[in-house]
């Protein structure tokens, strides 16, 4: 896909944001657009780059630290990587330093390893908190009953800067379910500001639903397939 083709995708999806944004109220800035470069070559983030895209993401670390490494510097400091998948521990090394948020912390162990790896390289992590709002066994994320407890313990992470929360809804979900799942994420986020009050970011929506999740507060929508096509797996 060219240049002039993302373009337009990008700017149709801009404007869906703008109008989300509009019905309810909220201004088009508060919304990250984050384009999903997930098994697309690193042509294709040179390309979304060129046509205005400076947030991307990948849910496969390698992938990620591949893609970082082929155009992640050539662009400056604006283009941010965003890592959004479930993160295990031995790839911690591949996004560290790379990923400009980790979208998916998703159980204490997975914490403890990253404040471990930031004590050993002194460095640190932005990190969001997945979330399993659609109760789907297949699903990675804490149950919202068991937030409170996680961020009881992880608090005293000093490496981590936790900034929010994230989730994955229902796919093929109808509306009513979409917003109660995003609406529910949204009570998370509020409700876990008692005990870390530096939770600011809401990710969900992705590109058959992120209307929706802009509507109900989205901070961060992750889109693929809206911006550069199907994926040929």
């Amino acid at each position: 896909m060219d240049v002039q083709s993302i373009r337009q995708r990008v700017e149709a999806v801009r404007e869906s944001i703008r109008l989300a944004c509009e019905r309810v109220g909220r201004d088009e800035g508060e919304v990250t657009l984050v384009a999903v470069t997930k098994t697309f070559p690193p042509e294709i983030v040179r390309a979304g780059y060129d046509a205005g895209l400076r947030d991307f993401g990948e849910n496969k670390a390698q992938e990620l630290a591949d893609k970082y490494n082929a155009v992640g510097d050539e662009s400056g400091r604006d283009l941010r990587w965003h890592f959004i998948g479930h993160l295990q521990r031995n790839k911690i090394k591949l996004v560290a330093g790379r990923a400009h948020k980790i979208h998916g912390v998703d159980s204490l162990r997975l914490a403890r390893a990253l404040q471990d790896f930031a004590d050993r390289g002194d460095t640190g992590f932005t990190c969001l908190i997945q979330v399993n709002v659609s109760g789907e066994a297949s699903k990675f994320g804490l149950e919202p009953g068991s937030l409170h407890d996680f961020l009881a313990e992880a608090r005293a992470f000093d490496r981590i800067r936790f900034k929010g929360l994230m989730t994955l809804a229902s796919p093929a979900a109808d509306e009513d379910r979409l917003r109660y799942e995003f609406r529910l994420l949204k009570q998370c986020l509020l409700d876990s500001r008692n005990t870390i009050d530096t939770l600011v970011y809401l990710s969900m929506g992705m590109s058959s639903d992120f209307e929706i999740a802009v509507e109900e507060g989205a901070t961060h929508v992750r889109i693929g397939s809206a911006l550069f096509g199907e994926r040929d797996f």
